[in-house]
């Protein structure tokens, strides 16, 4: 019998190896194009990162030092945590005054934006009558509309209403100034909700208000948590509309005080007082997102993909 050492020519091709010759040359170019991009683009974001958290490290560091550890050393750690900067911030500088009266500005005006935004919004998404889509795009049209331009006839109005220089007042104008963009959202998220389970609900006797509460608000959670926070957010760094319609000492905002408390220094430069003041503003904003983050996400991406 004759033997051979040769592989057959089927088995042979199988066994040659492949050559990075024989790769086409437009997927190299692609895998090359693509792992630019993707350094580039973790530069960027790698850079904006910076450019966010500095700035506010930068701030929580320097509430924890002395005024001349703050001018000679700006970027040098401190040498002790001084927390009577956040003690004299709360109580000399009326800081806990301010905070407690946008806790209960902003808790109202949010409470309210979003129960009277969700009615709407699922009445517009949800039923079809004449002049729906007028007063949909009429909130859409608030959105476009400068508050600058409303505060003088808004500031007369109140005034004449006795609504001027009062928490209630000032609730109140935050919710209409927020209700335009929580309709237009949800009213975009309640159309992506199945109809189905509105339409069980009423066969088994649940009329429009317990359908409304007790089925299709809870399942549009994410959506009010994500608007929810975008109105957190607005109201409370606003700045405009309570210095224009809250002049009352007793009345005053957080965005107020820190701007009373930087311009009452005077000469003194209570630096490290007025830090710890940033800080304490800015810290509910940056918990509440922690907490949400995903909430966020996904009342953004919800309706995306079905």
């Amino acid at each position: 019998m004759k033997t051979t050492d040769t592989p057959p020519a089927a088995a042979a091709a199988d066994l040659v190896p492949v050559s990075k010759a024989s790769v086409p040359a437009g997927k190299k170019e692609k895998s090359g194009e693509g792992s630019v991009l993707n350094v580039f683009s973790h530069g960027v974001l790698i850079i904006w990162a910076i450019l966010v958290v500095m700035p506010l490290l930068w701030a929580v560091m320097a509430s924890f030092k002395t005024d001349d550890s703050i001018l000679s050393t700006p970027w040098a750690l401190p040498d002790k945590l001084h927390f009577e900067n956040w003690s004299r911030a709360w109580s000399q500088a009326h800081m806990s005054d301010y905070f407690f009266n946008t806790v209960v500005v902003v808790g109202g005006s949010l409470v309210g934006t979003l129960l009277l935004g969700s009615m709407a919004a699922y009445v517009l998404a949800r039923f079809d009558f004449p002049g729906n889509r007028f007063l949909y795009f009429l909130f859409i049209g608030g959105m476009s509309f400068p508050i600058i331009l409303a505060l003088v006839p808004l500031f007369f109005v109140m005034n004449n209403m006795g609504l001027l220089n009062t928490v209630h007042g000032l609730i109140l104008v935050y919710i209409a100034y927020s209700l335009p963009f929580t309709v237009f959202f949800l009213t975009s998220f309640f159309r992506t909700l199945p109809t189905s389970v509105a339409e069980a609900a009423m066969l088994d006797g649940a009329s429009h208000t317990r359908t409304f509460f007790q089925v299709m608000l809870p399942m549009a959670k994410p959506g009010l948590i994500s608007v929810g926070i975008f109105n957190f957010l607005g109201q409370w760094n606003q700045y405009m509309l309570p210095t224009v319609l809250n002049t009352e000492p007793d009345h005053r905002v957080l965005s107020q005080g820190l701007v009373e408390l930087a311009t009452s220094q005077g000469y003194k430069g209570d630096w490290s007082g007025l830090f710890a003041g940033l800080v304490m503003a800015m810290l509910p904003v940056l918990a509440a997102y922690i907490i949400f983050q995903r909430q966020v996400v996904a009342g953004l991406t919800a309706g995306a993909v079905k």
